[in-house]
Formats: C-alpha cells, sequence, structure tokens
C-alpha cells in the first residue's frame, strides 16, 4: 500500500508541477496596437498680423497654438514653430513671419532665466522698426523659466550681452 501511495505521489508531483508552469488558457494575450496616446502640450507662437498693421491697431502679433510633445524642449520648439511660419490656412488670414532675413537660429540655450538665441543668416531691420525681435520674443515670454530675452547675429553679437535684460543685435536696428 505504501509503495503504491508513493507510485502515486512520484506520477502526481510533476503533472502537477507541469500544470502550475503551463499558459492558462482563460488569460487574453495582449493587443498588439498603438502605444497610448500622449496628450500633447500646446504652445502659442505669434505672427505678424498685416490687416492689423494696415489698420494701425496694435498689438500687430496674433498668437496661434501648436501641439508640441511635452517631453520637448518647449521653448526651442515655439521659437523653431515661428521660423516654420503659418500654415497654409493662417497665411490667408494674413498672418506672415518676419524673418528680417534670418534664416533660423544655430543654437538656443535657458541660463539663469535668460534665453540667448543665436539667429543665422544676413539678419537686417532694413530700417524697418518692426523685426524679427518683436514676434520672436512674443512667443518666448510665455515661459515661466524665461524672464529676458538675448537675440544675436551670426557673428555673436548682441547689443546688451552682459546685462538682466532684453538684447537685439544691431543688424535689427532701423
Amino acid at each position: 500500500m505504501k509503495k503504491r501511495w508513493m507510485y502515486s505521489l512520484i506520477i502526481l508531483i510533476p503533472l502537477l508541477t507541469f500544470n502550475a508552469c503551463a499558459p492558462d488558457q482563460a488569460q487574453p494575450t495582449p493587443a498588439v496596437g498603438q502605444p497610448p496616446a500622449v496628450e500633447m502640450a500646446e504652445v502659442v507662437v505669434y505672427f505678424f498680423d498685416e490687416n492689423r498693421f494696415a489698420a494701425g491697431t496694435e498689438p500687430y502679433e496674433v498668437g496661434v497654438v501648436r501641439q508640441i510633445h511635452p517631453d520637448a524642449f518647449l521653448p526651442r520648439l515655439a521659437a523653431q514653430a515661428y521660423f516654420d511660419g503659418p500654415t497654409d490656412e493662417e497665411k490667408a488670414q494674413g498672418l506672415t513671419a518676419v524673418l528680417s532675413e534670418c534664416t533660423g537660429f544655430t543654437d538656443f540655450r535657458i541660463e539663469e532665466g535668460v534665453a540667448h538665441i543665436w539667429l543665422e543668416g544676413p539678419c537686417t531691420s532694413g530700417g524697418s522698426t518692426y523685426t524679427i525681435a518683436q514676434p520672436l520674443m512674443k512667443t518666448l515670454r510665455q515661459f515661466d523659466e524665461i524672464d529676458f530675452i538675448k537675440l544675436y547675429d551670426a557673428q555673436g553679437r548682441t547689443e546688451q550681452p552682459a546685462l538682466r535684460t532684453d538684447s537685439i543685435p544691431f543688424v535689427l536696428e532701423p
């Protein structure tokens, strides 16, 4: 009798172990699909409104919303969105990116509350009192981490490099 009991245990133990390790057929297999949706961050990009300017109605900038991934460096991408310009629909409404012949920027940093942006291209005011500085600075002012904005020309020059104040390069003066 003891032998039969022992043989039964020898047979039952591996069966129980095998069943415990076998996948549970009741468990659903995970569906292969898209990753969970990420809630995008909204930033406002300000463009020059030709209609407001023609009517003499300030402010001359109108903000439009852009969706940006929340893990991105939002101020930099907001500046890039400015250089990307308005959509065709926004252009049809009279919005434009005043670039003052700047073609983009080579570097963007925020240090101790001061945004430093190195513009590229010839950059010139062309004698105008309204330049890229106004809408670009307005776009960047929405970020709490930015207290002052310094724009530099392609040679790395700005009017007030050391002071804690906004500054533009001489080439953007009228």
